[in-house]
């Protein structure tokens, strides 16, 4: 299954000068959609960074062997180009010195590929993101009404490609997965010595998800020091497994200033992580799942349709509390996240009051579709 939105976001730069970067977890189908834009060209240069003599290539690579390795093509493509070795000043070297040829990078975490993006390539560069698959894709593939027949399906087990296509294989395939595949480039280039630490801290996450999470608390249960659980966030983060969500803050006195929630990019890593498949009729987490699905779908349609929106969740040291806040061009909206389509649910005062918000807009599953679509 083909991201369409990603392909027409690719096609429409290729070939302006720039290089393209194509970020995404393990097995969110990257290569598959550069396949998909380049069928059986005889002109693109696929290289590998998971090969070790590609790895080699590139370590002391100057412009005149880079122009030697492309030759006459007119695409080269890098996948898993974390893999190599100060792989940003190489790309640089080719997006300076090779001209009319169409460089593009994929990468499975961003943290080894920060530095091309962010300094070698600065101004050379369009960068993308791939999610597992998401609810609009699913509903452009075989319709609304399907999609929302499957909802308590994809709450369980997620989006992820192979978990999709392969049904009655899903556990399987998330506990592959969730077993240091999606992070073992942490494991790799951190040189973690206790993995455990890392999966012990990947289950405290999966249960907290929708409630605020504390470093000291989360450094208890892990054994480890609040400032290695805060680097480990960010490296589970950066390898697109999980995300933060800050707390809004500009009036009242009592709001909360430096807290936060972390949600999985899918929810099939969660329940995997958890060992959790239950039904969802017999969960007690069953909100839990539902604000997890709702937030990173949404994440997932912003990124896609290139939306610049600020979000937040709110809540005060007495305890009140709105699920998720987006502020567009300064207007704020607010929004409650209730499994229960019949939830009453009003704006709070103070809130409304501070940041004219006249209106509170609750997402069930009776009427989620308007908002992810």
């Amino acid at each position: 299954m083909i991201n369409r939105i990603i392909v027409k976001n690719i096609k429409k730069r290729l070939n302006k000068g720039k290089a393209i970067i194509l970020l995404g977890a393990r097995q969110t189908g990257k290569t598959t959609l550069l396949h998909h834009i380049f069928p059986r060209r005889k002109d693109v240069l696929w290289l590998n960074g998971d090969e070790t003599d590609i790895q080699n290539i590139f370590k002391n690579a100057s412009a005149t062997r880079l122009k030697a390795l492309i030759g006459n093509n007119k695409t080269i493509i890098i996948d898993e180009a974390q893999r190599i070795k100060n792989i940003g000043l190489r790309l640089k070297l080719i997006t300076d010195e090779i001209k009319n040829i169409q460089l593009i990078a994929t990468g499975s975490s961003a943290f080894e590929l920060n530095n091309l993006v962010n300094e070698p390539l600065t101004g050379r560069k369009w960068e993308f993101s791939l999610f597992p698959i998401s609810f609009q894709e699913m509903v452009d593939h075989h319709g609304i009404l399907e999609e929302k027949r499957m909802l308590p399906h994809r709450l369980l087990y997620g989006y992820y490609p192979d978990v999709v296509i392969n049904h009655g294989s899903e556990k399987d395939i998330l506990k592959q997965l969730s077993d240091s595949y999606l992070y073992k480039d942490i494991l790799q280039w951190e040189r973690i010595q206790k993995p455990d630490s890392l999966l012990k801290l990947l289950q405290a996450l999966a249960f907290q998800i929708g409630n605020q999470v504390s470093y000291n608390e989360l450094s208890n249960i892990c054994g480890l020091d609040p400032k290695t659980i805060e680097k480990y966030i960010l490296l589970l983060e950066k390898t697109f497994i999980i995300f933060r969500l800050g707390s809004f803050r500009r009036n009242l006195r009592n709001e909360l200033k430096q807290s936060k929630k972390i949600y999985f990019y899918d929810n099939g890593i969660r329940n995997a992580l958890i060992a959790n498949f239950n039904q969802i009729e017999m969960r007690n987490d069953k909100g839990a799942l539902w604000e997890n699905f709702i937030i990173s779908e949404r994440m997932k349609k912003l990124h896609y349709d290139e939306l610049w929106v600020n979000s937040w969740f709110w809540r005060t040291k007495d305890q009140n509390e709105i699920d998720y806040i987006e502020e567009t061009d300064g207007k704020i909206t607010a929004y409650e996240i209730k499994w229960s389509p019949h939830a009453k649910v009003k704006i709070n005062p103070s809130f409304k009051q501070a940041y004219h918000a006249e209106h509170l807009k609750v997402i069930t599953p009776d009427n989620f579709e308007d908002f992810l679509l």
